[in-house]
Order: C-alpha cells, then structure tokens, then sequence
C-alpha cells in the first residue's frame, strides 16, 4: 500500500529511543522527511544518523527539552525554515514521574502536567497554522493504555493523558474541515526503555526478578506476549497517511489485547 508520505515532512518527539524512534524510522522508510526532536543531543544525533544512513531520508536533529515552550517554538520554526512546511505531527514526550494518587508530590504533578498533557497541546497549536497552509495534515498524539485503566505507580500519567483525550477531541472538531485529522495512540506492553522502568519498579515491589515480572506482564496479554515497537509505529504512519483520510478524533490501543475494557 502507498502510504503517499513521500515528501511530507513530519516532526516526532522523543524521537532518539523508544517509540519516538520506531514511530521516525518507519516515517522515513516510507519517504518522509524528518524533523526528530529529543533531550539528548548525542543519542539523538546518532539516532538520526542510523535512520539516513538506513533510508536515505533527509533528517534534522534537533535537541532540546519540550516541556519547554521556547523549545516547542524554536523547533516547529525549525522545521519550517529547513523545509519550507509541516504535514505530520507525532506528539511524543518522555512519561510523567512514577507516582500514586495518595502521596504524589507538588513537583511531580507539575512535571507531570508539563510533560504529559501542555506539551501536547502546545506542539499542536504551534503546528495548525502551517498544517492548514498545506490544506491538512494529522496529529498523532502518543498516549498511553492508562487511558483505559489504571496501572499501579502510573496515576499521573491517566491524570495527564485523559486531559489530552478530552484535548484531541476538542481539536478535531475545530480543525477537522480545514482538512487536519487528530487521533491518539494508546501503546500497551510495549517493548521500550519507559515500560521496563514500570515493570522494573513493579518487579521490586513484589520480590521477583524483571525476567519474572516481564513473562508475567506478556501472560496479561491476549496474544501472550510483549510487543515490539515498530507494531505501534506502523499504525502511526497509516495514521499519517493520506489512506487514513476518514479516521479523526480517536483513540486506538496497541497493546496486544492487554486492556479488557470493551470500549
């Protein structure tokens, strides 16, 4: 299928590991240009020198914090003084502080509000107006399965994410007749540096080994295993595309079947 990418220009956060990288390296293979942003300078500089090297692609490396309001300026500016227009958005950032609702702590919900639910809606409203000099693009905003039920230790990240659900919502209905789709993806049991953070925790929590808890997390699963990262960001770039041309204002897990909610 011809995702009709080639030439669009897309920026993705968190873009150095994880999902952010999964999510720009698949972009690319399918003829993207790459605006890929990150804190670190080095993993990302590399990161962006894989993905050339790998696909051709032409693609900016540029550092810089995103809970940051000057960063998510400078960067959308950036993207457009290199390429001269912004199609794709991947809203991507680094999860909230592990915390629970009883005793998380002022300086955790400030990070957390920052980096999980403003930043969000800062890269979007900084994007619309290039998006709508194209005549469209999309949004795509990287949630997490706390959207759908709550995960020991993770309460700010539901608080947070739930607060971009009702965000992206809003968002498509005012920008969905200029031709800008918003949707969110939802990964779940996801093989990346943050999930082993939780499971780590949550393995020390209950006495046993991250092997342990990781077969433990896979058996959760309907499909019984872990998921890779690139099978999220696939779905990212048929949300990207000009095939997903009917699809807004959604939310969509990639978790294998890990959340039982029939909703």
């Amino acid at each position: 299928m011809n995702l009709e990418l080639t030439g669009k220009v897309a920026i993705v956060g968190g873009a150095s590991k994880g999902l952010g990288r999964a999510c720009a390296e698949v972009l690319a293979e399918e003829g993207a240009r790459l605006v890929m942003c990150s804190r670190n300078a080095a993993d990302l500089d590399k990161a962006a020198q894989e993905i050339r090297t790998a696909t051709g692609a032409e693609v900016i490396a540029f550092a810089g914090d995103l809970e940051q309001y000057a960063t998510i300026q400078a960067l959308v500016a950036a993207a457009i003084a290199k390429f001269g227009r912004l199609d794709v958005l991947v809203n991507n950032s680094g999860g909230p502080p592990l915390a629970r609702s009883v005793d998380a702590t002022e300086e955790q919900w400030a990070t957390a509000v920052q980096r999980s639910l403003l930043y969000f809606a800062r890269m979007s409203r900084e994007a619309i107006p290039h998006l709508k000099r194209q005549g469209g693009g999309r949004i795509i905003n990287i949630l997490a399965s706390t959207v759908y039920q709550p995960i020991t230790n993770l309460a700010l990240s539901g608080a947070t994410r739930m607060g971009v659900v009702a965000f992206a919502k809003s968002l498509a209905d005012e920008v969905g007749r200029d031709g800008i789709l918003v949707n969110n993806v939802c990964p779940g049991s996801l093989l990346s540096e943050r999930m082993l953070g939780n499971v780590t925790s949550r393995a020390k929590e209950l006495g046993i080994s991250l092997k342990d808890a990781l077969v433990e997390r896979a058996r959760e699963t309907a499909v019984g295993r872990i998921g890779e990262p690139r099978e999220l960001a696939n779905l990212v770039a048929f949300l990207a595309s000009g095939k997903s041309s009917y699809i807004t204002g959604t939310t969509i897990r990639v978790d294998g079947g890990l959340v039982r909610s029939v909703l």
